[in-house]
């Protein structure tokens, strides 16, 4: 799996690579059971602190996408909470469906939106 940040990016990089990998197991790309880089190859690799690497990793593993094993590194190890996982989409979405009210974006084009992300995760 290739990852790459963009340095110019008001997103800050831990949140680039946890979201990289997020997209990486949802496309299959990476799947249950693989190991990713060492914090330190990671780091080398995209020219970035080892902190940031660790801290993307700690996320991950907070929000139950991977464990660290101190022989194995980090893992991809799903935990699946699916209440607690529609709890956190509910209130992610709501934001980003009142912005979309805000830009006066439709219900329409809100479900279709939906749709054409949804499909590229199958």
């Amino acid at each position: 799996m290739l990852i790459t940040v963009d340095f110019n990016s008001d997103e800050a990089i831990y949140m680039q690579l946890r979201n990289q990998i997020i997209l990486g197991i949802a496309t299959s790309v990476i799947r249950e059971g693989d190991s990713l880089p060492s914090v330190r190859q990671l780091a080398d690799t995209v020219g970035i602190n080892m902190h940031t690497v660790n801290k993307a990793y700690s996320v991950l593993k907070q929000e139950g996408f991977i464990r660290l094993d101190r022989r194995h590194g980090a893992v991809i190890a799903l935990e699946e909470d699916k209440m607690e996982a529609l709890e956190e989409m509910e209130a992610q979405l709501a934001i980003v469906l009142a912005k979309a009210r805000c830009k006066k974006i439709s219900r329409e084009e809100v479900h279709e939106l939906v749709d054409e992300i949804f499909d590229k995760y199958e």
